[in-house]
């Protein structure tokens, strides 16, 4: 058995816990909007054809935030097909991904279902096929209360009050050849600068999101960050940061190390951003979005699009089922997310049903929780308060990505109001236990009574390949972990290998 040791202290903080870092993503693409959100036939359908089970799951998976429409879909995508009379809706080709989109589920409906889910909408705009005009007339639409042709459209349509929606993305992945209206740098910043500086004038208050790289392995990565903030520094707020990570060639130790490359990439683009702050000498500093991650297999067969004259509505693509593994290396990124929280300001879990998702549905059947589902809702539901730096003695791993990793990677929150102390802890060595020591003393300090509680849950699996199903998505649950305990200013906790654990401390 390996042993590792962590050092909490309330005085080392990297920023507050923010609640945008448990957003999601829902695209128009495959099932994930068209029986994953909206199946009016689905006898959980509510009176505007939302499933209740998918709301419900959404609310305890402790989403705070929404991306929406896309995603790759959003730069062919026209916004006014999707407001008015449903039966008056076009459908039309979603080049993306190749399929038929009829517009049943458009702005009004995706507010609506933010409402009813109490999460917060990110917007994105299409800049692939389309420019300022657009985006502007969409906000119009949104934010403007009334008096204007497309602000009394909305409320003919039966929406009196603007939905004031703060979030907005300035396109998707515009350094991608796969993007529809791929822009060169220098095309893309002046047309995204265009676009934020005129939205500013409707909206002053709008939070503006600019296109980053897709990957940290872009050829363009770095530059691409660099060239279009020292355009449009000014008129933004933050840049999108995307990832994914899957098993590749059977290489599981470096898979499991995932939170490794997060970390560079997170690190870098704040490199990139804070060069560009210093040649302009402005105070302003520009935070990370990073409203794509997740673990995402693009081999298998259901990441593949129809193609020919297959145009079909809702086809079944991206639907990844995901192991144990795949689980802890979500809690893992999650681990990453959080200790930048200083410069993370907002994340979206790519996506929320059904397509590389937490939860998935059956077509007029049951909805289930995902492996991956989990760590999500856990450490959305105990990060609170601030959080802080952790001091890691590990054990380490060889991998051939990355070269040697520890094996153990933890992050802490603490909330100053009531010193309540969560620490969300991965273990990635691939066989073993490891006995992990926890340093509380500065902990005691802070607070106004010592902290005694000690609890602890761990989800893990023998078989870390174990898989969830619509008939059996609870075998394999988050357990109570009866090995944690405390001795003086010490608690300990013993983990399996592939695991992710949450310790909470409390009075």
């Amino acid at each position: 058995m390996s042993t590792a040791r962590l050092h909490l202290d309330p005085a080392f903080t990297v920023g507050p816990v923010r609640r945008r870092t448990f957003g999601a993503f829902v695209e128009h693409l495959g099932r994930c909007v068209y029986e994953g959100i909206y199946e009016p036939e689905h006898p959980s359908a509510d009176a505007d054809g939302f499933r209740t089970d998918v709301l419900e799951l959404t609310k305890e998976l402790g989403v705070s935030s929404v991306r929406y429409p896309g995603g790759n879909f959003v730069s062919g995508y026209r916004w006014e097909d999707g407001i008015g009379p449903r039966e008056e809706r076009p459908v039309r080709l979603d080049l993306a991904w190749h399929s038929s989109d009829p517009n049943h589920v458009g702005v009004d409906e995706y507010m609506a279902w933010c409402e009813k889910a109490g999460v917060e909408p990110m917007m994105a705009v299409n800049l692939g096929t389309r420019g300022v005009q657009e985006a502007l007339d969409l906000l119009e639409y949104c934010n403007v209360p009334g008096g204007t042709y497309w602000s009394d459209l909305r409320r003919k349509n039966g929406r009196e009050e603007p939905y004031r929606i703060t979030m907005w993305c300035l396109g998707n992945e515009m350094d991608g050849p796969w993007q529809i209206g791929h822009k060169t740098a220098e095309e893309y910043a002046r047309l995204a600068t265009e676009t934020a500086r005129a939205m500013r004038m409707i909206d002053p208050t709008i939070e503006l999101i600019v296109c980053g790289s897709s990957a940290s392995d872009m050829e363009t990565f770095g530059a691409w960050e660099a060239t279009v903030l020292n355009e449009a520094y000014e008129q933004v707020d933050m840049i999108s940061a995307h990832a994914y990570y899957w098993e590749k060639d059977g290489d599981l130790a470096s898979f499991m190390a995932s939170a490794v490359n997060m970390d560079h990439f997170i690190d870098s683009v704040t490199a990139a951003a804070d060069w560009v702050r210093a040649v302009k000498k402005t105070d302003k500093r520009i935070m990370i979005s990073f409203d794509e991650w997740n673990v995402w297999y693009m081999d298998r067969a259901e990441s593949v699009p129809p193609k020919g004259d297959d145009w079909p509505v809702a086809p079944v693509l991206l639907e990844d089922h995901y192991n144990v593994a795949d689980a802890v290396v979500v809690g893992n990124l999650l681990i990453s997310l959080l200790r930048h929280t200083d410069r993370v300001a907002s994340a979206s879990l790519a996506q929320l049903v059904n397509v590389i998702a937490p939860i998935m549905t059956e077509k007029s059947g049951r909805a289930y929780k995902q492996t991956t589902f989990h760590p999500f809702a856990l450490t959305s539901q105990f990060a609170r308060g601030d959080v802080l730096q952790v001091g890691i003695d590990s054990p380490t791993m060889t991998t051939a990505r990355f070269g040697e990793v520890p094996t153990i990677d933890a992050v802490a929150t603490r909330d100053p109001d009531t010193g309540e102390t969560s620490v969300f802890v991965v273990n990635r060595a691939l066989e073993g236990e490891t006995t992990i020591s926890i340093d509380t003393r500065a902990l005691t300090e802070w607070a106004d009574t010592e902290l005694t509680g000690v609890s602890a849950s761990t989800y893990a699996h023998s078989d870390h390949t174990w898989q969830a199903t619509a008939d059996d998505d609870a075998t394999v649950a988050v357990q109570t972990n009866e090995s944690a305990t405390r001795e003086g200013h010490t608690v300990t906790v013993t983990v399996p290998a592939i695991s992710w654990t949450h310790l909470h401390l409390t009075r």
